[in-house]
C-alpha cells in the first residue's frame, strides 16, 4: 500500500483563498474517495470564517496513489466574486496543492525511549497504590516525556506510551515541514497564477470545462502549407 502527504496552503492568501482552501479540501477528500482510496485530514488551521482554512494536510494510501493525486499538485483556481467584499473588483482567487516529501518526514528508534514504572494514581483503592503499572516515558533526544497508566498491564502503557510519543514528534515534525511548504508558495504562487491545475467556478464550486480549441494548430498548419506553395 502506496502513502502520500499533501498539504493545502492559502499562505497569507486574503479570506476569499482561505474559503476556496476549505471548498477544495472537501472536493479533493471526495474526488480521492471516489477513486477507492483512503483520505484523511491529519491537521488543519482553521481560518477566520466558517468553512474557511488556512492550511490542512491530507494523508492518502492506497493503490497507484500518486496518479491519483498528481492532477490535484500546483495551484488550483476558484473564480467567484467576493462574498465578503461584494465591491471588490477581484474574481480570482488562488489555493496551493503541494505533496510534503516524506522522505524528510519524522526517522525515530524505539530505543531512544526510556521507561520508568510509577505507581498509578487517582481513583482504584489499594491495587492503584500498590502496583507499580503506571509508565513515564521520555524521547532521550528531544526530551519528549508522556505518562501513561490506562491499563493495569505495564506492557500495554508501555505500548501506549509509545505511540503517543510517536505522534507528539510526527507532529512537530509535520509543523515544520507544513511552515517549509507554507514559505515555498508564498514566495512563489504569483508565478503560478497562470497555470492552475484545476479550476472552480461559482459558490456551488462547480469544475470548470475546458474548452479545446484548435485555432492556433489550424494556424500553423495554414501557415506551413503557404510556405510550401511558394516554393
Amino acid at each position: 500500500m502506496e502513502t502520500k502527504l499533501i498539504h493545502i496552503t492559502t499562505a497569507k492568501g486574503p479570506l476569499e483563498c482561505q474559503l476556496a482552501a476549505g471548498k477544495i479540501l472537501g472536493a479533493l477528500l471526495a474526488d480521492l474517495r471516489q477513486k477507492g482510496l483512503q483520505a484523511e485530514t491529519m491537521d488543519r488551521i482553521a481560518g477566520a470564517e466558517n468553512g474557511t482554512i488556512l492550511s490542512a494536510t491530507v494523508r492518502v494510501s492506497g493503490q497507484d496513489v500518486q496518479s491519483a493525486i498528481q492532477t490535484w499538485l500546483g495551484t488550483v483556481q476558484w473564480i467567484q466574486k467576493s462574498p465578503y467584499r461584494p465591491n471588490h473588483g477581484r474574481k480570482n482567487w488562488f489555493v496551493g496543492i503541494f505533496e510534503v516529501n516524506q522522505a524528510e518526514a519524522l526517522s525515530w528508534n524505539e530505543n531512544d525511549i526510556v521507561y520508568q514504572s510509577v505507581r498509578s494514581s487517582g481513583a482504584g483503592g489499594q491495587h492503584v497504590n500498590k502496583v507499580s503499572s503506571a509508565v513515564r516515558a521520555t524521547h532521550t533526544p528531544t526530551g519528549t516525556t508522556v505518562f501513561v497508566q490506562e491499563s493495569r498491564s505495564q506492557l500495554q502503557n508501555k505500548k501506549i506510551a509509545r505511540e503517543r510519543i510517536r505522534e507528539k514528534l510526527e507532529k512537530v515534525q509535520n509543523g515544520k515541514l507544513v511552515e517549509m511548504v507554507n514559505q515555498t508558495w508564498s514566495q512563489h504562487h504569483e508565478l503560478e497564477r497562470g497555470n492552475p491545475v484545476r479550476t472552480f467556478t461559482g459558490m456551488d464550486f462547480k469544475p470548470k470545462k475546458e474548452t479545446k480549441t484548435y485555432k492556433k494548430q489550424r494556424s500553423m498548419l495554414k501557415n506551413e502549407l503557404h510556405k510550401e506553395l511558394k516554393l
